[in-house]
């Protein structure tokens, strides 16, 4: 069956980094879009980055843009979210989730997104 499984999550001061990884199983993993979304409580959850299949194309939200990266390792069927410079307002449960195939125009969409992960905290004070 379709696993995705974060970690790398914590409690970090401002300007502190993180990296997220996500570990895929059960599906085609390099033939599907990886997206990283989050949801601070009271909050819709929304798209913070993208990465094609093939991992030549990225998308960033605007809010996070120059300070987090996404990337990919097909072979190992993980993605990741390096984030630096941190800030309080980054506090939130990050999901990572696969779109078949494309990432899109509308790649910050999570309703296009078929499968998703349990999430990990990351919490920055």
């Amino acid at each position: 069956h379709v696993q995705l499984v974060e970690s790398g999550g914590g409690s970090v001061q401002a300007g502190g980094s993180l990296r997220l990884s996500c570990v895929a199983s059960g599906y085609t993993y390099s033939s599907y879009c990886m997206g990283w979304f989050r949801q601070a409580p009271g909050k819709e959850r929304e798209g913070v980055a993208a990465i094609t299949a093939g991992g030549g194309a990225t998308f960033y939200a605007d809010s996070v843009k120059g300070r987090f990266t996404i990337f990919r390792d097909n072979a190992k069927n993980t993605v990741y979210l390096q984030m630096n410079t941190l800030k309080p307002e980054d506090t939130a449960m990050y999901y990572c989730a696969a779109r078949y195939p494309i990432c899109g125009g509308d790649w910050y969409e999570p309703k296009n997104f078929r499968y998703w992960g349990q999430g990990t905290q990351v919490t920055v004070s």
